[in-house]
């Protein structure tokens, strides 16, 4: 990766972020399914993590306010869902990451997570970048589908416009044609170029938008070969939806990595990344 920039670094809980640094682990099921659900997977997570060494940040959502369908399963809501976030929190003892879905919503999931993120539909909003930036803590901001990866610099400039500088970009996959994404790893080289850590999201890259009519469909097999991709290009965190049965999964199933397989990946993926940051 092309580092002739200062290259930001981010804290977070006791380790740092940066493009230059061993990459970090966002994983975790897409949706909150429910309390117990999300602490055992935070835990069988978190010792994977341990065991090869890799940093990680617990990711799931409290609601997913992007689904196909109007009848899909949301998730628990704000208040249960902060609540289960800040268990994991408290008893896994991993820091955690959430989408945040509107302006309102920025101070109060500010208050448990670790890493406020924008949803990439959402990349454009400028009061919606700006107040969940306001919140202070770090943000991961995902590009749009539809956004060239060099229009990322100004929603950058946007978000530390309100003075907090802790800001990481995130690509997950461009649109081409209907009901499907390609990777464009071009990207992840001309977001560096900001100096900002830079996030790549395997799972969402491999989804198929509405491609099964009422629902996202994916291709879950690619997931390792791009995430080796990416890793090798230069990353400073990789993002993966990890799920104990993803056939089983009440959202994002077809593109969640299965936890049975994510101990092998990660340690060829810290293999990759300690050659290319050596």
């Amino acid at each position: 990766m092309m580092m002739a920039v200062h290259q930001h670094h981010i804290n977070i809980a006791d380790f740092a972020m940066g493009n230059d640094l061993p990459f970090v682990l966002f994983a975790g099921p897409c949706v909150i399914e429910g309390e117990d659900f999300s602490l055992k997977v935070a835990e069988q997570i978190r010792d994977i993590a341990n065991r090869v060494g890799v940093p990680l940040v617990f990711k799931s959502s409290f609601d997913k306010a992007n689904r196909t369908s109007v009848n899909a399963f949301r998730g628990p809501g704000l208040d249960e869902g902060l609540r289960i976030l800040q268990r994991v929190k408290d008893e896994v003892g991993v820091p955690v990451i959430t989408d945040v879905h509107t302006p309102e919503q920025a101070v109060p999931v500010a208050e448990v997570a670790d890493i406020l993120q924008t949803p990439a539909f959402l990349c454009r909003q400028t009061d919606f970048i700006t107040e969940v930036a306001k919140a202070g803590k770090p943000v991961n901001v995902k590009k749009g589908q539809f956004l060239a990866p060099w229009d990322m610099p100004h929603v950058l400039e946007k978000a530390k416009s309100t003075g907090n500088l802790d800001i990481m970009l995130c690509d997950r996959g461009t649109s081409f044609g209907y009901n499907n994404l390609v990777s464009d790893f071009r990207s992840l080289i001309v977001m560096a170029e900001t100096g900002a850590p830079v996030v790549y999201d395997a799972t969402h890259s491999v989804q198929q938008p509405g491609g099964l009519g009422g629902a996202t469909g994916g291709n879950r097999e690619y997931v390792p070969s791009l995430s080796r991709a990416a890793v090798a290009v230069g990353v400073a965190a990789l993002f993966m939806e990890v799920h104990p049965d993803p056939d089983q999964a009440k959202s994002d199933g077809p593109n969640s990595l299965a936890l049975a397989d994510l101990e092998a990946l990660l340690t060829t993926l810290k293999s990759i990344d300690s050659l290319i940051k050596s």
